[in-house]
């Protein structure tokens, strides 16, 4: 873990040294602010919680991360400067994990900028904390999930924008998974356990479980298996790609 875990602070003040990290920031902020109080009817609710401002999350997130994850490896590759990663003492394997936990790491930054709006909705009201914090916890794992995926996607590419297309469109559809688009029409031609199984992969439902208060083994079984499993895949295609 030692190289992991140099390779992750030299990724993370990477980030910080460029104005792009501020920028992401910036727009952020802007939108996790915007969106609870303009669409959510934060204030037309009348209730002193956080549920408006946690169910943008799956939906800002399609945008946002994508942009975060599309330099992982598609930049390394393009540049030529995944040689001289290589040259590194490091695995393939610790190299993938330190730059995603660099790149999570910062995802919770930005998240962890947003805790003004919990001292604001305690300020207004008397709201449920553990669910407010087991929201927290949820959003931090979808962000986890985006990254994970965004990190094979680009793996797979040498062009950023490819990468943002492919990581946007897989989490799209993971996304849409959970809406009644993709479920109703499903109902209507399949047994319910398939309904329910499609159901379980969706971000937007285990996001949803999680901001009613419930943080439970199946959405930590399946954020950790995702992100085990996409990290795994970005370190074996990486090993197959790296003499292109």
């Amino acid at each position: 873990m030692k190289n992991t875990i140099v390779l992750f602070k030299r990724e993370l003040a990477g980030y910080f040294a460029t104005p792009v990290a501020y920028v992401f920031i910036f727009f952020y902020l802007v939108a996790m602010g915007a969106l609870p109080f303009g669409l959510g009817g934060f204030y037309e609710r009348e209730q002193a919680d956080l549920q408006p401002f946690f169910a943008f999350h799956p939906w800002l997130y399609l945008f946002l991360i994508p942009a975060l994850s599309m330099r992982l490896w598609a930049e390394e590759r393009k540049s030529g400067t995944i040689e001289l990663l290589m040259t590194l003492p490091v695995t393939m394997g610790q190299a993938v994990l330190g730059k995603f936990l660099a790149a999570w790491a910062f995802a919770g930054i930005a998240l962890l900028l947003t805790f003004p709006m919990w001292m604001t909705t305690n300020y207004l009201g008397d709201p449920d904390n553990g669910v407010i914090l087991a929201s927290y916890i949820g959003s931090l794992l979808l962000a986890g999930g985006y990254l994970a995926v965004g990190s094979f996607l680009s793996a797979l590419t040498k062009n950023q924008v490819i990468a943002f297309v492919l990581t946007f469109v897989v989490g799209l559809v993971l996304v849409l998974a959970g809406t009644p688009v993709v479920l109703d029409p499903l109902a209507s031609a399949a047994p319910s356990s398939l309904v329910d199984a499609v159901r379980s992969f969706s971000f937007l439902s285990q996001m949803n479980t999680i901001t009613s208060g419930l943080v439970d083994m199946r959405a930590l079984t399946y954020f950790g298996s995702l992100i085990g499993a996409s990290l795994l895949a970005s370190a074996i295609v990486l090993d197959l790609k790296k003499a292109d």
